[in-house]
């Protein structure tokens, strides 16, 4: 029969998600945005790029929590995604019913946190040692969820009793054990990956995880895990406590608009190609391997 055409049924900043039937594509477009607002350049092989790497991590942390990805190859998904835009930027995954929360966990305090702990000595109302530095690892990593805001609101930061009640709430009788478990598969990917990434030369400051329900009401790891566009990488080369951290993110991105207001959100090719690199290095730092 005719590939039938698609339509997302869900497009965000980034990334495009189709419903295939009896399972879910997610597309990861070459897009990318800062500041709330998608730029006018693409950025070439970025999608390819963060779906190969969240593939890497799902097949990396298996053993933790099962995840919903089926496969990255589009000769197992609908014939709709056999064309070139698809290819390698795909992943076609188990449907989920995602839960509203943000998995939020920090290792070492920067951005927001950093800003909010000068302030009172807390992020995100837990309470931290005096004395801490910018960058600073911290004894413990900490989980800070957010409540997961429609498309150009921003998120709110929650209490880890403020996730009981939101998934009380929708699941009756569970929203604490959800809560608990989200939140411990959250602290053991992140030290799991956190600790492997280090022996490769990277540090995860932080990053965010979003976790469903299958059929059957399991936890299911879904969406991104461990990009450049959903965590902060560091270097570990060059780390020192006491500064802001190069990262292997849009920083680039954001340093250029920062300093050129007028530029309507049109980056030059020299940004683009030295964002494609950082988000190459990290790939192939990370896996070991190059990327092709």
């Amino acid at each position: 029969m005719a590939s039938m055409e698609l339509k997302p049924v869900k497009e965000g900043k980034v990334r495009e998600v189709y419903d295939a039937g009896d399972c879910m594509v997610i597309a990861a477009t070459d897009r990318i945005s800062a500041f709330d607002h998608i730029l006018k350049n693409e950025i070439t092989k970025k999608g390819r790029i963060l779906t190969q790497m969240s593939k890497f991590w799902f097949d990396f942390t298996k053993d933790i929590v099962p995840n919903h990805m089926l496969s990255v190859d589009t000769v197992d998904m609908p014939e709709f995604f056999r064309q070139d835009r698809f290819d390698g930027n795909s992943m076609k995954c188990k449907k989920l019913a995602m839960l509203p929360i943000e998995c939020i966990v920090r290792g070492y305090i920067t951005g927001s946190g950093w800003e909010s702990y000068q302030n009172n000595g807390t992020v995100c109302g837990i309470r931290l040692p005096e004395g801490l530095k910018e960058s600073e690892k911290l004894q413990e990593p900490i989980y800070t969820p957010t409540t997961k805001a429609e498309l150009g609101l921003h998120d709110e930061h929650i209490t880890y009793e403020e996730s009981v009640e939101t998934l009380e709430k929708l699941y009756p009788g569970k929203g604490a054990g959800y809560a608990a478990k989200i939140k411990d598969c959250t602290l053991a990917l992140y030290n799991k990956c956190a600790e492997y990434a280090l022996g490769k030369g990277i540090i995860i400051a932080d990053t965010k995880f979003e976790f469903g329900l299958d059929e059957a009401g399991n936890i299911v790891l879904g969406d991104e895990m461990l990009t450049p566009d959903s965590s902060r990488f560091w270097p570990l080369k060059g780390y020192e406590a006491g500064k802001a951290q190069p990262s292997f993110d849009k920083q680039f991105v954001r340093d250029w608009l920062k300093a050129n207001p007028d530029s309507d959100y049109l980056l030059p090719d020299e940004i683009v190609q030295k964002t494609v690199a950082k988000y190459e290095e990290a790939f192939e730092m990370l896996t070991g391997r190059k990327f092709s």
